[in-house]
């Protein structure tokens, strides 16, 4: 039971973390609705692991060339780096506040927001700057020109996603938009700025299961977890990369407000 439960819950991370529909949302929905507790933090681990070696794959040609660049950047003054020394230190300048605003109260914000009534008031707070991406964004640059600006505008966006319903890739997604970055151009920046947060969030409690151990879950349902979050993942990337060449997020709008709607319908009446 607890394999299946640990399969399912990483299908739905590997999808939910990249499609602009928050998997930490769905994840808090999932668990009230069906009863479920926790797995534990070696589960959240595995699908941050997961999701993490999903975002490395799919983009690992950029990531060898990005990495290649920031150790090359240190031999360059910065009027001397090229495009990849750049990205590099542009993903760099994005990751940084929402690691320390993450550090330092990420459990703290997770605490108070994670139950179903916040997960549908962000989920409509998202939606609305993901229309207001595709009314107002003026789309023109591509992911060679990503500025500083952009960096800091979208790593500060990122920090949003510490809110349950929010949606990482809708938030940072939707801001390169809004900044001028065109769709594909946008979704490309804020999955390779993902992997550093991503990272950072699954040693945060990697050191923690060192420390405790697995748990009653055991390895099982940590292998399960990685694997499901990490090929449902990859898929995921893949999807959004091929669709927002020419699709809008106009139909991930209306599944957030329909699934908003919803819970607040329940919570009306139950």
């Amino acid at each position: 039971m607890l394999a299946l439960k640990a399969l399912f819950l990483g299908i739905v991370q590997g999808i939910t973390e990249f499609l602009p529909i928050s998997s930490s949302g769905h994840l808090v929905l999932f668990e009230r609705a069906f009863g479920w507790t926790q797995l534990g933090l070696s589960f959240n681990v595995a699908v941050h692991l997961g999701t993490l070696l999903a975002v490395l794959a799919y983009f690992r040609h950029t990531w060898v060339r990005v990495i290649k660049g920031f150790f090359l950047s240190f031999r360059h003054r910065p009027a001397e780096w090229d495009l990849d020394m750049r990205m590099a230190w542009m993903l760099v300048l994005a990751s940084i506040p929402a690691a320390i605003v993450g550090a330092a109260w990420g459990d703290t914000i997770e605490g108070h927001t994670s139950t179903p009534f916040w997960v549908a008031v962000f989920l409509v707070a998202g939606s609305l700057v993901m229309l207001a991406a595709e009314r107002l964004g003026r789309r023109e640059r591509s992911i060679l020109q990503v500025s500083v600006r952009d960096a800091g505008v979208v790593g500060c966006a990122q920090v949003l996603a510490l809110l349950p319903g929010t949606s990482r890739s809708a938030i940072t997604i939707s801001t390169g938009m809004l900044d001028g970055l065109e769709r594909k151009a946008a979704a490309e920046f804020a999955f390779l700025m993902s992997a550093p947060i991503i990272a950072g969030a699954g040693i945060w409690e990697g050191q923690k299961v060192v420390r405790h151990g697995f748990g009653p879950a055991g390895t099982g349902v940590f292998v399960v977890g990685f694997l499901a979050s990490a090929v449902t993942g990859f898929l995921a990337v893949g999807f959004m990369m091929r669709y927002l060449k020419t699709g809008t997020l106009n139909p991930f709008v209306i599944y957030r407000l329909a699934l908003a709607g919803l819970v607040f319908l329940l919570l009306l009446i139950l």
